[in-house]
């Protein structure tokens, strides 16, 4: 017989974890009767199947308790009728964790601040209880799921990536690691003792027919199929098997899993669907999106390459905010720390650079000063003055900036360094955002605005003078960040490199998130038992 005292415990440990969730989000609610005739209902069933199916949206069953409140539906099934105290304790433990499982799927198990993004939008206000309640009444619990679940397309597009990669961790081919290369990388045509392990590998994937037949040494389709690999992972699509491709091509499903996971965990929040036109950078992908949004249904006119952050120390935040404004020949205001470590040091060593680059210094009293001297570079050390660059080809900011407040001072523009664009890895900023196709997201801003053609905006770039305009209806910009992304509706997946390490991090504090769910049920137990 189930040990009856444990579920008691179970549901006070459920009750009392609680208070820890976002006011107004989730409530207790034992009004729900999941016991009929003193045995489970079938929507008792329904709500134990669905815990156990948490991973399926990237959630871990666990945290719900999902293995002891099946084992706990299943004993009482069978023998006698439960008592009313184990009703009362079944019936409220099966309400709490649905709750928990509805919130975590809704709102995400984790403060989006902790893991560097700082969204404002409004918060979700779906209550959750009424929700279940609601779904109960209907008797169709997938209607309360649905609810929670997020609307951003990418989200159910990455559902069955998630299920195929997880399929794939007891695959025979991903047991072990490639063998090593022969040399420092591999070219095609090469030999390679680990010809037939490759072409096991990319089949599994996707990325060569099934009945690819492995070829004698690494040539032919072979080859195609880790062109299309790296496509896929964000690398150059040269077909050389390289430092970087080889550990690609030995990353296990998984970490795969994972990332699938960790992409879904952050769409809970990414305020995506905000407004009816967002532009979205995804800073692994070094990509900008335009989106248009209709109820659910998103379209995507503009798509384009940009440069962002350096990783290493300059990296562009995550956040989101309203473009506002659009300077056309913008001057550009050396930031002060790029002035003190790297502009002043160069003028000292080449004063010369000054004229050339097109520089002019403001003083505090909005002197502007075409020369320079030592005490213009005192003052510029100390911020008794900053230096701003003229509008040009010379520019740092191209001929167009694009304007939306923020805290940390970041905006998106476009650059003289156009070749850059064509990298497979664009962190190259001091953290503002560069554009590749500056007229194309200035006709996609100015879409409400239509005496802005594309003519008019080449013009007012290129006229030398510089010229803000503010836009009649903003535009939300999201700095999003997903290591896993399903470009198109049944497309297959890509996968981008942690470049900031916030895939780490958010790992570490989902992990966090479970462990301290089982302290408080282990502390709990300690007390009643």
């Amino acid at each position: 017989m189930w040990p009856w005292r444990r579920t008691l415990v179970l549901a006070a440990c459920l009750f009392t974890l609680g208070w820890s969730l976002p006011s107004g989000a989730i409530a207790p609610d034992n009004s729900v009767a999941w016991i009929v005739q003193g045995r489970p209902s079938a929507l008792a069933q329904s709500a134990v199947q669905i815990l156990e199916q948490a991973g399926d949206e990237g959630l871990n069953p666990s945290d719900y308790d999902a293995a002891v409140l099946g084992h706990a539906v299943v004993a009482a099934s069978k023998g006698k009728p439960l008592t009313a105290e184990q009703q009362t304790a079944l019936n409220a433990a099966i309400s709490q964790s649905l709750l928990r499982y509805l919130h975590d799927l809704h709102y995400g198990r984790v403060d989006p601040r902790s893991v560097y993004a700082n969204f404002n939008v409004a918060p979700k206000t779906l209550n959750l209880p009424a929700t279940l309640n609601a779904a109960v009444a209907a008797g169709d619990l997938k209607q309360a799921v649905k609810a929670a679940t997020p609307a951003f397309p990418l989200y159910q597009a990455l559902k069955p990536w998630l299920v195929r990669y997880r399929a794939l961790e007891h695959n025979p081919a991903w047991v072990g690691n490639l063998p090593a290369l022969p040399a420092q990388k591999l070219e095609p045509g090469a030999p390679y003792a680990g010809v037939a392990l490759l072409t096991a590998r990319l089949v599994s994937l996707g990325d060569l027919q099934a009945d690819f037949v492995a070829p004698d040494r690494y040539q032919g389709p072979l080859v195609d199929g880790v062109k299309i690999f790296q496509k896929r992972h964000g690398l150059t699509e040269d077909g050389v098997i390289g430092k970087t491709t080889f550990e690609q091509l030995n990353v296990k499903p998984a970490a795969r899993v994972e990332q699938i996971a960790l992409t879904m965990e952050r769409l809970r929040w990414t305020p995506l669907m905000a407004d009816k036109r967002v532009l979205v950078v995804n800073l692994p992908e070094f990509e900008l999106r335009g989106l248009e949004i209709d109820g659910e249904a998103v379209q995507i006119p503009l798509k384009m390459n940009v440069i962002v952050g350096k990783a290493l120390n300059t990296r562009t935040p995550m956040f989101d905010e309203q473009m506002r404004a659009i300077e056309f020949s913008p001057y550009w205001n050396v930031p002060p720390s790029i002035t003190r470590a790297e502009t002043v040091p160069k003028l000292r060593r080449d004063p010369g650079y000054f004229d050339r680059q097109g520089f002019e210094i403001v003083t505090r009293s909005g002197e502007v000063v075409t020369r320079l001297d030592e005490t213009h570079l005192a003052a510029l050390q100390n911020g008794q003055a900053r230096i701003r660059q003229r509008p040009g080809a010379q520019n740092a900011l191209g001929d167009i900036k694009f304007i939306f407040p923020n805290n940390d001072n970041i905006y998106m523009h476009h650059t003289p360094s156009v070749g850059l664009f064509q990298r497979d890895r664009r962190d190259f900023s001091h953290g503002c955002i560069r554009v590749e196709a500056p007229v194309e997201l200035a006709q996609f801003v100015l879409k409400d605005e239509p005496e802005w053609t594309a003519e008019k905006i080449r013009e007012a770039m290129e006229n030398g003078t510089s010229k803000t305009i503010r836009l009649k209806t903003p535009v939300m910009v999201v700095i999003a960040y997903a290591t896993a992304i399903v470009k198109q509706r049944g497309g297959t997946i890509y996968f981008y490199a942690d470049i900031y390490g916030h895939d780490r991090q958010l790992r570490a504090a989902l992990s966090q998130y479970s462990q301290r769910l089982q302290a408080q049920a282990s502390h709990q137990s300690g007390n009643i038992l």
